[in-house]
C-alpha cells in the first residue's frame, strides 16, 4: 500500500478535506440548529459527523483500493432548516437521524429499496431539493440588505474567487466572513477566553426520541434527498472515472457510520459527488490504481477537522446569524442552480416539478409534517394524474 503513496494524492486529499469541510460546515450547523440543537449539541454533532465520514472514507478507500470520498449530506442539512423544530426537540431530530441511517442500511442491503428511490422521477426529486434550497439561497441578499458593510465583502469574495476557481469560492467567502467577524462585529469582552475554552472536543450523547412525525417530516425526506442527490450521483461520478464499485455495500457502510454517529447529534453521511470527482480524477494521480490514497488522506483530514469542531462552532456563534446564513446560502447556490435546471428542463414533467417546488419552497408544514414531504407527494400525484388522464 505504501508504494502507491504519492505527493500528488497527498495534496489532492488535503484539498478535498478542506473544500469538503470549509465549504459547507455552515450549512450543517445551521441545519442542526434549525431542528433544535444547542451550540454544544451542534458542536458535538459536527465533530461526530466529521469523524464518522473521515473514518468511513479512509476505511472504504483502503479496503477497496478505490478513491472513495464520503461526505455529509449538504442538501439534507439544508432540508433541516425548513423542517423546523420537531415535537420532542432535538432528541426527536436525533431519533429521525437514526431512522434515516437505518433506511440507508436497508437501501444498501435490499436492492428493491434502492431501486424505488432511483425510480422517483428526477424532475420531482430535484424540484423538491430546489424548493428546500431556495430559502437559504436568499440569505446572502438579505445580509447585504441588512448591513452592506458586513454582507457585501462576503458576497464579493465569493464572486471574485469563483471567477478564478469555483472550488475556492466558498472558502474565500468563509475567509471574508472571518475578517468581517474580526474587524466589523463588536466582540464580547470574554470572546477569546470562551473560544479557547472550547478548543477541546466534547461529545454529547443524546437519548433519541422516536416519533411518527419525526419519521415522516425528517427521516424519510432526509433519506430520499441523501440517496437522490448524493449517493446515486456519487456512484455515477465514480463510474465516469472508470471505477465500478458495488453500490449496495457502500450505501450500507455509510448507513452504519451514520447510525454510530447519530446519537451524538450527527446527520447522515453518504457517498460524495463533487469531492468524489476530485479524488477519482486525473489530478489525484495519473495512475488510476494509485488514486485511492487521495480518499484515504481526505478521510484523515476530515477527522482532524472534526476535532476542531468545538472551536469552529464557538467562532460561528459570535457572528450575527444572518452572516453565517449568507455563507451557507452561497455554498448552496451551485446545488440550487443544478437542481432547478434538472427539475424544469423536461416539458412533460415541468408542471409537476413546479408544484413540487412551490409546495416545498413555501415551507408550510401540514399536520406537523414538513413541506418538503408534501411537495414530493404533491408532485408525484400531479405526475401520476397527468399520465392517467393521457391514457
Amino acid at each position: 500500500m505504501l508504494k502507491d503513496f504519492s505527493v500528488q494524492s497527498l495534496f489532492m486529499g488535503c484539498l478535498v478535506a478542506f473544500v469538503g469541510f470549509a465549504s459547507t460546515f455552515a450549512v450543517v450547523l445551521h441545519g442542526m440548529k434549525g431542528v433544535g440543537a444547542s451550540d454544544a449539541q451542534a458542536a458535538s454533532g459536527l465533530m461526530a459527523l466529521s469523524i464518522a465520514m473521515g473514518l468511513c472514507g479512509l476505511l472504504l478507500s483502503a479496503i477497496t483500493r478505490k478513491p472513495l470520498s464520503v461526505a455529509w449530506s449538504t442538501p439534507g442539512a439544508a432540508l433541516l432548516v425548513t423542517a423546523g423544530v420537531p415535537e420532542g426537540g432535538y432528541a426527536a431530530a436525533v431519533g429521525a437521524f437514526i431512522m434515516a441511517a437505518v433506511l440507508l442500511i436497508a437501501a444498501g442491503l435490499f436492492r428493491p429499496i434502492g431501486r424505488a428511490i432511483a425510480a422517483i422521477p428526477s424532475a420531482v426529486a430535484n424540484a423538491m431539493l430546489a424548493g428546500v434550497l431556495i430559502t437559504l439561497c436568499f440569505a446572502p441578499v438579505k445580509a447585504v440588505g441588512q448591513n452592506p458593510w458586513l454582507g457585501l465583502p462576503i458576497v464579493l469574495a465569493w464572486l471574485i474567487a469563483g471567477r478564478f476557481n469555483r472550488l475556492l469560492a466558498v472558502p474565500a467567502a468563509l475567509g471574508a466572513f472571518v475578517l468581517v467577524l474580526i474587524f466589523g462585529v463588536p466582540m464580547p469582552a470574554d470572546a477569546l477566553s470562551s473560544l479557547s475554552g472550547r478548543l477541546m472536543p466534547e461529545l454529547h450523547l443524546i437519548t433519541p426520541v422516536f416519533t411518527v412525525a419525526g419519521f415522516v417530516s425528517i427521516a424519510l425526506p432526509l433519506f430520499i434527498v441523501t440517496m437522490a442527490s448524493q449517493n446515486i450521483p456519487g456512484i455515477a461520478v465514480l463510474k465516469v472515472n472508470g471505477y465500478t464499485p458495488e453500490p449496495g455495500p457502500l450505501f450500507a457502510a455509510t448507513g452504519v457510520g451514520s447510525l454510530l454517529a447519530a446519537p451524538f447529534g450527527a446527520i447522515p453521511i453518504n457517498m460524495a459527488a463533487i469531492t468524489a470527482a476530485m479524488c477519482a480524477g486525473e489530478d489525484a494521480h495519473h495512475d488510476p490504481a494509485r488514486r485511492y490514497w487521495a480518499g484515504m488522506i481526505a478521510g484523515i483530514g476530515y477527522v482532524l477537522f472534526g476535532l476542531a469542531a468545538g472551536a469552529v462552532t464557538a467562532l460561528v456563534s459570535l457572528a450575527p446569524p444572518i452572516l453565517i446564513e449568507a455563507v451557507a446560502g452561497l455554498a448552496l447556490v451551485g446545488a440550487f442552480s443544478a437542481s432547478a435546471l434538472a427539475a424544469f428542463k423536461d416539458v412533460e414533467t415541468r408542471e409537476a416539478a413546479a408544484i413540487t417546488f412551490l409546495v416545498s419552497a413555501a415551507g408550510i408544514p401540514f399536520g406537523g409534517v414538513s413541506a418538503a414531504f408534501w411537495g414530493l407527494i404533491c408532485g408525484l400525484l400531479a405526475l401520476g394524474l397527468g399520465r392517467v388522464l393521457k391514457r
